[in-house]
């Protein structure tokens, strides 16, 4: 793993840490590399009334839209794993983007032209399986298909 990505995933395993997971005590942690280095992180927020609970990636994308730099995303790094009672996450198994997820980083990768890499990782121990999105999601609809790309 370059240093890049083991930062890139370490920010993600740390956003994980503040995830409002009360219900599934699951927590999840994104984070996304910018053009310039920088790194921007979000992580799951749950909600009683469960549909309007938000995704890591969701929130983290949305972080980015809002400071105008949506366009400038180059990688993203996804974590997860069961939460103790103290916030720790525990968990051996690779997490990745849900199909929602998937859907909102297709539309980035579409409007920034790029097929952007997606670092999957466990919320403990160095498990990493990288794909590409257009991997996790085959023959997605987006921008392009509107013509906006």
């Amino acid at each position: 793993m370059t240093p890049e990505i083991a930062a890139l995933v370490a920010a993600a395993r740390n956003a994980a840490m503040h995830a409002h997971a009360p219900y599934s005590r699951f927590a999840v942690g994104a984070a996304l590399l910018m053009q310039d280095g920088d790194i921007l992180t979000g992580t799951n927020f749950e909600n009683a009334s469960y549909g309007l609970s938000l995704c890591a990636e969701t929130v983290a994308v949305a972080a980015a839209n809002a400071q105008g730099r949506m366009r400038e995303i180059v990688a993203v790094a996804v974590t997860g794993g069961a939460m103790d009672a103290d916030g720790t996450m525990r968990g051996d198994a690779v997490v990745s983007p849900c199909g929602r997820c998937r859907q909102i980083l297709n539309e980035v990768a579409q409007m920034a032209g790029l097929d952007l890499p997606v670092h999957c990782a466990a919320a403990e121990g160095d498990a990493i399986a990288t794909y590409r999105l257009s991997e996790l999601l085959p023959h997605a609809f987006g921008p392009a298909d509107l013509g906006l790309a």
